[in-house]
């Protein structure tokens, strides 16, 4: 398994090539103190076990497709599915997969780019899909832009699966969190979306004040404000850092495990499009290059 360290002043970035993962993010706290602000190991032979998709690079399709298939161009594709769902690309999604170092910079603003080349059919998606992932580091942020292209018509939604904690707590329960996101996707108890977006107004998962998360458990796609350039921002008292979240995505999945604590915001395009045609298309042509441009901004409270 290989291994690429990049960094700048205010932070340090280790990626590996494994589902072309975020090993270790290492921003400074308000004590000055070098603090890692994802979930990971240390070991990074223990990603191979990994069952939370810790840092990966999630493809061909993040998040969830309903009825294990999906129709394109009046053919049916078959996927791999638990009870109807489909789930993060299938058994061997893009984040089991050892993607290639195809490039490093380790300049002013140092970056690293990483390639994976899906076949077509792989996991029952049309299309030879060539993608690459670069991380960008510049000042104190963290860039990543995803970018895709095909020899025949498929559907793609890339996204980063890193899970943020900015601070040793065991909990995240007294982050302050922000959505800047007015609705958000209505969901079957399965998680799949019922084609509906619902105004976050009124519920529990209003988050456009800032507030604490306390027991608030969220596994949600919420629908990007088109007027707000930063969709997210989370901060921690505990450590004084604080995170901001802009993208070009229609849509942001927060999640926040039962089983450690940390919050992922999955920048990327409604689940199940692919079988919504109210939601925006996922589809990707031969003729055009699939990007999601996401930033991940970091400073003290």
């Amino acid at each position: 398994m290989k291994q690429v360290t990049i960094s700048t002043p205010f932070i340090t970035l280790i990626v590996i090539d494994y589902g072309a993962r975020i090993q270790k993010l290492l921003v400074k706290d308000k004590f000055g103190k070098s603090t890692n602000v994802v979930v990971g190991f240390d070991n990074a032979t223990m990603y191979l076990n990994d069952t939370s998709c810790l840092g990966a690079s999630i493809g061909r399709y993040a998040g969830r497709i309903s009825n294990g298939s999906f129709e394109l161009d009046r053919e049916t594709f078959n996927l791999d599915e638990n009870s109807g769902v489909h789930l993060h690309g299938g058994k061997e999604g893009f984040h089991k997969k050892y993607w290639k170092f195809e490039s490093v910079d380790y300049g002013k603003e140092p970056q690293v780019t990483l390639s994976y080349f899906s076949k077509h059919l792989e996991e029952g998606y049309p299309g030879n899909l060539k993608t690459f992932v670069t991380y960008k580091l510049k000042n104190n942020a963290l860039y990543i832009n995803y970018q895709a292209e095909t020899d025949r018509t498929t559907v793609v939604n890339l996204t980063n699966h890193s899970y943020f904690k900015l601070d040793n707590s065991n909990s995240i329960s007294d982050y302050l969190l922000q959505l800047n996101c007015p609705d958000y996707l209505e969901t079957y108890e399965n998680l799949l979306p019922t084609g509906k977006l619902l105004p976050v107004r009124g519920t529990s998962n209003n988050f456009l004040e800032s507030k604490s998360i306390a027991n608030k458990r969220l596994d949600t796609t919420f629908a990007v404000g088109l007027n707000d350039e930063v969709i997210a921002k989370l901060a921690s008292k505990k450590s004084g850092i604080s995170m901001e979240v802009t993208t070009n995505q229609r849509g942001v999945v927060v999640y926040t495990p039962l089983h450690f604590p940390g919050i992922c915001f999955e920048t990327q395009n409604f689940p199940d499009a692919p079988n919504l045609k109210n939601f925006p298309s996922s589809i990707l042509k031969p003729d055009q290059k699939y990007s999601n441009q996401s930033k991940f901004e970091f400073d003290l409270i």
